[in-house]
């Protein structure tokens, strides 16, 4: 086992672990070019959608689509989750992870698999170069990328394995020298997010290793459309919560402190993660309303467990708003709301996590709309889907993390935060030029503008806005797309400019103070993984078993023969 803890003058992460704070700052460092790139893809789109100006042919769009989603969606925010529970494990056992050469190795699998997909999405600008990977985000059948694509998807997942199997033999040695004690809040935290990831990964794993490398490689000559999809959307929709675990991680442990108190309750966030395992998984099937082939009682069944998950969420809004009031008052507050200017809104950090909570809590409303089967026809494959998810990962992750990244960057570095001044505008940048954003792109979608098209218009049509008109709306999104690259720019020079300057002799305080109702008053049975473990997959067992049999059993696919539904012809066309 190393022996890296140093006790170092300055107290900070850096000095206690050197080894760890430099594999986390890599993981941040892929991530923040990672974010860098996206955005730049970002303001690409956003320009190019509405018309303002163009910078590619409309052929390119496509190219530009598929990597600000997987670059932000899957690289940004897996690497920061990567380093953020790499910290959090290390920090909240007092121990360093079990062998470096193991962490430097899936460290070096997700760099390598993320390498060889971004190589793929990239070489669509060059036409004669034969890998290519303009499959968007969602990278299901019909649309087919060169196997690196597909092997790159691979090998980053098999890296975020094992990160969590590094995790866990953290904590089981913990718990060997620990029996009696529960394991910290952080800790549990990663575990049960870990546990969720391993489960919902599963589909993934199978849809690209079993089916799109061999059908790319031209091993096998057709998959199945739906059955890919279902494949897909099992995985697609826990990835959400494998972005915001995190995110309410940092908001549970964290926001507590910065706002100059406590967190309310540490089993009610234990709670909420036992929630997000069990009930994030069986949710896949509302993605996939629209699809036919899978019988509607399926579909309701996903919206009722979609629903479900309104609870953590509530839960959470609860416990940090409390939090929060409660370090509001220590610090003189008082009266319903007048507590909320006590808190530091000066602050980069704390401002840009409150914030980020802020614009969360609009998005579980415009999620709401897309749970519902009735009122999801109304918005599908419209401009009101990426409006919601900007406002979710797009702001309550990314936001988040870039807040996080103010108050744990200098521990890392043993820096001082450069440029200040900056570094407290930036949030409030994003928090304006989202707004605009999202709420022109749910409005489009109300008018039923359709997403994922180079052009937002169809032929002899003309879309009508309930409330102000088109061309407003698309300036609107122009305008917001620009405040946000111009706020995604602050963030990185105050990250780099900190990242190049010399050590100073700062203390940084990195204790996070206990919870008010802490550990010992939560029932054992809530740190029990391995029956929460069980109970998530038998829901999963009930959500998706007897659809993948009927798919089966209609014919869509037989293992060894060829399915009845080319990867190019029209499903329904093939359905009886």
């Amino acid at each position: 086992m190393s022996t890296e803890r140093i006790e170092g003058e300055l107290g900070a992460f850096r000095d206690e672990y050197p080894q760890t704070a430099n594999v986390v700052r890599k993981l941040f460092a892929v991530s923040f070019a990672a974010l860098g790139v996206g955005g730049l893809f970002g303001l690409i789109q956003a320009l190019h959608r509405t018309g303002v100006f163009r910078f590619i042919p409309s052929k390119d769009y496509y190219t530009v689509l598929t990597g600000h989603g997987v670059l932000l969606a899957l690289v940004f925010t897996i690497f920061f989750l990567c380093g953020i529970f790499t910290w959090s494990i290390v920090d909240s056992l007092e121990r360093p992870l079990e062998s470096v050469t193991f962490t430097k190795t899936w460290v070096a699998i997700m760099s390598a698999g993320s390498t060889m997909a971004g190589v793929a999405i990239l070489a669509g600008f060059v036409g004669e170069i034969p890998f290519q990977a303009d499959v968007l985000f969602t990278f299901y059948p019909p649309l087919q990328a060169h196997p690196i694509f597909y092997i790159g998807l691979a090998l980053f997942i098999i890296g975020t394995w094992l990160a969590g199997i590094d995790w866990f033999r953290t904590y089981w040695n913990w718990r060997g020298d620990n029996p009696n004690k529960s394991p910290p809040l952080r800790t549990f935290m990663v575990l049960m997010t870990m546990l969720m990831w391993y489960l919902s990964t599963l589909g993934v794993a199978v849809e690209v290793v079993f089916f799109l490398i061999p059908w790319s490689l031209g091993l096998i000559q057709t998959v199945d459309p739906l059955l890919m999809r279902t494949l897909f959307w099992y995985f697609g929709h826990p990835v959400v919560y494998f972005w915001l675990m995190p995110a309410y991680l940092i908001w549970y442990t964290i926001l507590p402190k910065l706002a100059g108190g406590r967190l309310f309750s540490d089993p009610l966030a234990r709670i909420v993660f036992v929630l997000f395992l069990v009930l994030s998984t069986p949710v896949g099937f509302h993605h996939q309303y629209m699809d036919p082939g899978i019988p509607e009682g399926f579909k309701f069944l996903a919206m009722s467990n979609t629903m479900f998950l309104l609870l953590p969420s509530l839960l959470t809004a609860f416990t940090v708003v409390a939090s929060m009031e409660y370090g509001a008052r220590k610090n003189g507050g008082t009266g319903y709301l007048s507590w909320l200017r006590n808190l530091p809104w000066g602050e980069p950090a704390f401002a840009a996590m409150a914030l980020a909570g802020l614009m969360f809590a609009a998005g579980g409303f415009s999620g709401m709309v897309n749970a519902g089967m009735n009122v999801n026809y109304l918005v599908h494959n419209t401009l009101w889907v990426p409006g919601h998810f900007h406002l979710t990962v797009g702001t309550a992750v990314a936001l988040t993390f870039m807040g996080v990244t103010y108050w744990l960057w200098p521990q890392l570095t043993g820096k001082r935060l450069q440029h200040r001044t900056l570094a407290t505008i930036q949030p409030y940048l994003w928090f304006v030029g989202m707004t605009l954003m999202s709420n022109a792109m749910h409005r489009g979608g109300l008018a039923g503008i359709p997403r994922r098209t180079a052009e937002p218009q169809y032929e002899n049509f003309e879309f009508e806005a309930l409330f102000g008109t088109i061309g407003e709306i698309r300036w609107q999104i122009a305008l917001g797309g620009i405040l946000l690259t111009l706020s995604l720019t602050l963030f990185l020079i105050v990250v780099v400019g900190t990242w190049l300057v010399d050590r100073s002799a700062i203390a940084v305080d990195g204790d996070l103070p206990p919870a008010l109702s802490g550990p010992e008053e939560a029932p054992k049975a809530i740190n029990n993984l391995r029956l929460w473990l069980v109970i998530a997959v038998v829901l999963v067992a009930l959500a998706y078993g007897p659809p993948l049999y009927t798919m089966i059993q209609d014919g869509l696919f037989y293992p060894g023969q060829p399915p009845q539904p080319t990867a190019l012809e029209p499903l329904w066309e093939v359905l009886p």
